[in-house]
């Protein structure tokens, strides 16, 4: 009789339940542990990529911030060549100017420049070149006084007139053309502002006596 209750339908069922809620409480301890595993391990892996996120930010943010400066300094430079240029070309256009000389010292200046030219040339028979005006206030006896200046009294000198020269310029080349020299008063000009600009910029305090010899303000212009 009593076989037969342990065997009863009721009876399956209430072993089957129970057996039902023992499976389903392990897996839910199962699944909780791996949820709470999980859980740990993407906290985990989100603060390594917060912190990484951190760590570039900052990286970039000083690579911003140094570029930045370093445009300044490079702006800074740029601005102080441009004005201690534009101070140097103001005097360069002021010498130019005064380049100019009064009709009582060109006939000097004349025969300063032509005697020095003859002083770089070897030959004894050279041509010099003055402007029309000069040839014409100066008269006779020009040659001569150049010939004395520049102490080679072995030369033969011929002065011509050229219509392209301005009064105080003076060319000297040999009869055949091979040797030429240009002593121009602005050609001289050109061939000395170099070391005048430095001088003149290291004297004025617009740049140091290191850096005068180069960089954007020394250009041979």
């Amino acid at each position: 009789m009593e076989q037969t209750q342990q065997n009863s339908p009721d009876a399956l069922c209430a072993e089957i339940l129970a057996d039902a809620t023992r499976q389903g409480g392990q897996i839910r301890h199962r699944a909780e542990t791996e949820a709470a595993s999980i859980l740990s391990n993407a906290a985990s892996e989100a603060e390594k990529v917060r912190s990484k996120t951190i760590e570039h930010a900052r990286i970039t943010a000083k690579k911003q911030t140094e570029m930045i400066l370093e445009t300044v300094k490079v702006e800074r430079r740029r601005m102080h060549s441009a004005r201690v240029e534009a101070l140097l070309e103001s005097v360069r256009d002021e010498v130019r100017r005064r380049l100019r000389p009064a009709d009582a010292e060109a006939r000097e200046i004349v025969v300063a420049l032509a005697a020095e030219a003859i002083g770089q040339m070897p030959a004894n028979d050279l041509v010099a070149r003055i402007s029309v005006a000069d040839q014409s206030a100066f008269g006779n006896g020009l040659a001569e006084e150049i010939i004395r200046q520049a102490r080679r009294p072995q030369l033969r000198l011929t002065i011509y007139a050229d219509a392209t020269l301005t009064s105080g310029d003076v060319t000297v080349q040999d009869t055949d053309g091979s040797q030429f020299w240009d002593n121009r008063l602005q050609a001289r000009l050109q061939r000395l502002w170099p070391e005048l600009r430095r001088q003149i910029a290291v004297a004025a305090g617009l740049v140091s006596d290191n850096n005068a010899s180069g960089g954007p303000y020394d250009r041979n212009k």
